[in-house]
């Protein structure tokens, strides 16, 4: 069996194959990616109140659970900065970007050592998420997408992103999964906090 080291809670442990391909995640290896939720894409996306509810909720489980927060926005001066709605926390990092994908020197610089998963959502699904996770991947991450964050102008191309990057070895599953399997035990310290964004009543219906 192939191990890869990394660093868990200040310790190395052992990753075997088999963990890495469940997707199973861990608060202490995880990072959260939000790309390109800007002001000129918001209003042409399908379902884009779906993608700003998630960014909003992901980015601020991301603060409760301690992980990193990276946030692009693909070349502002013409498509504008993050939407407004969008409610960043103070620990998140916003890099400019003109390449379609994610993965700039910039961001790469910018994750800890010990970060071997990342959560992804965002917009244009077939486009920017879809090539940040091939170079995510191409680097030795496992990614995450969360589905009901994540979209395009044409559910067609959201559809066959989300098709594409099952192909690829993406896991694609929901934010709330994602936060849950983060947590994994109701007597985890972060629990509450997370399951008490969980309970939004104003969580849009996300087309999937």
């Amino acid at each position: 069996i192939f191990f890869r080291f990394i660093r868990f809670n200040g310790s190395p442990f052992k990753e075997t194959t088999q963990m890495a391909r469940v997707g199973r995640l861990a608060k202490s290896s995880t990072a959260f990616f939000l790309c390109d939720v800007q002001e000129k894409f918001v209003p042409v996306i399908k379902h884009a109140d779906s993608v700003v509810w998630v960014s909003n909720y992901l980015s601020a489980a991301s603060a409760v659970l301690n992980c990193p927060l990276i946030v692009t926005e693909q070349y502002p001066k013409g498509l504008g900065h993050t939407f407004t709605d969008v409610r960043l926390p103070e620990h998140a990092k916003v890099f400019e970007k003109t390449r379609f994908s994610m993965c700039t020197d910039e961001v790469l610089a910018s994750l800890p050592t010990v970060v071997s998963d990342v959560v992804l959502f965002g917009i244009e699904a077939h486009v920017c998420i879809q090539q940040t996770a091939m170079d995510l991947l191409e680097k030795g991450y496992n990614v995450h997408v969360a589905a009901d964050g994540t979209s395009s102008q044409r559910q067609s191309d959201r559809l066959m992103a989300f098709e594409r990057m099952r192909q690829m070895g993406v896991f694609v599953s929901t934010s709330e999964s994602i936060l849950f399997q983060l947590t994994k035990d109701a007597k985890d310290e972060h629990f509450k906090a997370v399951s008490n964004l969980s309970k939004d009543p104003s969580r849009p219906d996300c087309g999937l």
